[in-house]
């Protein structure tokens, strides 16, 4: 961890900055003005050198598509390549905020600075906001030096990038990393086309939760919509419907074609182990990977970096195994 002598403050939209509009509130530019003449009223502002660069178009983050993730991987590789700057703070909206994180962590392994995102549960400027807190909290985080990589912060809580979850709508404590298993073997070196320098692109992608009444005819609409990667959202340990044939025989159909199929566990705490139950080995017979104890953000994040950087099914189900930044050890 080192001093942060030139930050990029990226900001992205969300409520943090937004103003009141004749349809509600709504991204505004601006923002560096309103944030220089805040601290200029703070008897104890941040003292760190920063300048501000707003995203094209700013957005609510409701709105948030991967091609914002790449334009913004794009902008901090540029910002710390081209522009030398030492860190990165991004103001982005609360209700991706965490896919966003998520995302970002596995677009920028081995980015040699580190990456904070934050935002607001109310605007700058409105009574009783959270903003301004949440906005000094994190540049006083840069103050006190941070170890590479992406992570979040929010109500004084600084958590890792691919393991917060938003678990409240209406809290300021919205953010929260819930105890998850840990079991991937964390891996030793990462090709190049891992890294953060190499360009990646808009991957397929569909999430889809287990449920009593899931259908096979439900499942191969979507695989046949033409996605490349699938996340089964699976009951507990890893579990689903493992005696309807038919829904088993379109999952395999997927894989032998090329689809990557991850499990997650849709409990909040926990962790897909496949070896548990029969039910489980059956999903696992079919071509499911174990995502083991990571939230839908991060394997959602990971299935997209790896698949986006043109690796094919075999390779991105093997890195997906493995411990990238932290997000399964």
């Amino acid at each position: 961890m080192r001093a942060v002598k030139n930050l990029l403050v990226l900001y992205t939209g969300g409520t943090i900055g937004m103003l009141e509009t004749p349809e509600g509130l709504a991204p505004a530019g601006g923002f560096e003005a309103r944030m220089r003449e805040h601290f200029a009223q703070m008897a104890d502002a941040p003292q760190l050198h920063w300048t501000l660069q707003e995203m094209n178009p700013l957005l609510d983050s409701a709105n948030m598509q991967q091609h914002n993730w790449l334009a913004m991987r794009d902008a901090i590789v540029e910002a710390v390549d081209v522009a030398g700057h030492d860190a990165v703070l991004v103001l982005h909206g609360t209700d991706t905020l965490a896919h966003s994180a998520a995302a970002l962590s596995f677009l920028l392994l081995g980015l040699p600075v580190p990456v904070l995102l934050t935002g607001s549960m109310l605007p700058a400027g409105a009574p009783g906001s959270d903003a301004w807190d949440n906005l000094c909290g994190a540049l006083r985080q840069f103050e006190q030096g941070l170890e590479d990589g992406v992570q979040l912060y929010f109500h004084g809580q600084l958590l890792h990038g691919c393991r917060a979850s938003k678990l409240r709508s209406e809290a300021f404590d919205a953010f929260a990393a819930l105890p998850r298993h840990r079991d991937g073997e964390r891996a030793t070196t990462l090709p190049a086309e891992l890294g953060y320098q190499h360009p990646r692109q808009p991957v397929n992608l569909a999430v889809m939760p287990v449920f009593p009444g899931l259908q096979a005819g439900h499942l191969r609409a979507v695989l046949d919509s033409g996605v490349q990667g699938l996340l089964l959202e699976c009951y507990g340990s890893g579990t689903g419907p493992s005696d309807d044939q038919a829904l088993l025989d379109v999952l395999q159909a997927a894989r032998q074609r090329g689809v990557v199929l991850v499990a997650i566990s849709q409990c909040p705490e926990g962790s897909v182990v496949f070896d548990t139950y029969a039910a489980g080995n059956r999903l696992r017979g079919a071509g499911l990977v174990s995502g083991g104890g990571m939230t839908r953000e991060a394997a959602l994040g990971k299935l997209f970096a790896l698949l986006g950087a043109g690796l094919g099914a075999e390779a991105a189900e093997q890195w997906f195994a493995l411990d990238l930044c932290g997000e399964r050890a």
